[in-house]
């Protein structure tokens, strides 16, 4: 089988289930999202020394492939979601590790730092986009309710990470100047 298939030539794609849609819809945006965010992990991963948090970051690239397989299944059953509250728990986890290792943040941060720090507060940002994609689909069609809760977890820990690989690099956070 080759690469190109020309099936979606005229702006249509498939489901699983194998219902058709236009390549414009908030299912198919909400799950290109989630595949942007998995490609800028990707990213990420080229540039991070730390191999736990490169292990980490695979992690969530392949988690993130389950995300895009609920929200590209508008019949899912409660009992066949690939995304659960254990995805959810294992980022929390994370979360608290990292947030441990953090001076207290008592400022906003602006974005940037090393190269691997500013790449995942981008990333950070794409996860926002992705969430407010899934919460807009969910308003008016059938969406795995974890998916939500795992997308707006998941920037807590890009934020989290990016913090993290900045204090590794030596770089101190800016904080904005009001």
């Amino acid at each position: 089988m080759g690469i190109y298939t020309r099936k979606g030539d005229k702006g249509r794609t498939k489901l699983f289930g194998g219902r058709a849609i236009s390549k414009a819809s908030e299912r198919v945006e909400a799950y290109g999202e989630v595949d942007e965010l998995n490609a800028v992990l990707g990213v990420v991963a080229t540039q991070v020394e730390d191999a736990a948090l490169l292990e980490l970051i695979q992690h969530l690239q392949n988690d993130l492939h389950l995300v895009c397989a609920d929200l590209a299944n508008p019949d899912l059953k409660r009992d066949t979601h690939r995304i659960n509250a254990a995805h959810v728990e294992v980022l929390e986890k994370h979360c608290d590790e990292l947030e441990a290792k953090q001076p207290p943040l008592k400022k906003f941060v602006l974005p940037g730092g090393s190269t691997a720090g500013s790449t995942l507060h981008f990333a950070r940002t794409v996860a926002r986009r992705a969430e407010r994609r899934a919460v807009h689909l969910a308003e008016n069609e059938s969406v795995n309710p974890e998916v939500i809760r795992y997308l707006n977890r998941l920037s807590d820990l890009l934020f989290l990470m990016a913090l993290e690989v900045n204090r590794q690099s030596g770089i101190k956070e800016r904080n904005p100047d009001y």
